[in-house]
């Protein structure tokens, strides 16, 4: 009925020239209280996973593989959490921004050779350099947020250096 309503309104023709971001960001929404449900739901699940990973790690022979692939897919509901919160195409064009740009690369490069090395190379001492890798650039992409604290952190090391 809704669509007849459009037709018969000349609405159809104006819906016909958006794009595919405009009808996801249409789409998408969603009141404040369930983007939060949604954010919370996402990021505990990512934080489980991480800790089972880390359980996990301390079995013999596939302990690792099994850190890595929980701790991977941790570390993405964790970020993708986010997205619930601000919606996905902001939180992507967030990620772009010039100040957390090399972040979001290095991360996500990071987890793929991750996986890259587990699985495809079978180098578990590399996966598990990549592992560390992503730990230090997500906490690096995750400062990115709070304003002035990665430059206090670079002073702080200068200082601690000298």
């Amino acid at each position: 009925m809704d669509k007849l309503k459009s037709v018969l309104s000349g609405d159809e023709a104006r819906r016909d020239d958006r794009t595919v971001i405009e009808t996801v960001n249409e789409a998408s929404t969603w009141s404040w209280t369930t983007r939060v449900k949604g954010f919370v739901a996402c990021f505990v699940v990512g934080a489980a996973c991480t800790v089972v990973g880390v359980c996990l790690l301390f079995l013999p022979r596939i302990g690792l593989t099994l850190f890595i692939v929980f701790y991977s897919f941790g570390n993405i509901c964790a970020l993708g959490s986010t997205m619930f919160l601000m919606g996905p195409m902001k939180q992507l064009k967030k990620m772009c921004d010039k100040t957390r740009a090399l972040a979001t690369a290095i991360m996500i490069t990071c987890l793929v050779l991750t996986l890259c090395a587990a699985f495809w190379w079978k180098n578990f001492g590399l996966a598990l350099l990549f592992c560390i890798l992503q730990v230090l650039s997500f906490a690096w992409y995750s400062l990115s947020y709070i304003p002035f604290v990665r430059e206090a952190i670079l002073k702080m090391l200068s200082v601690c250096m000298k």
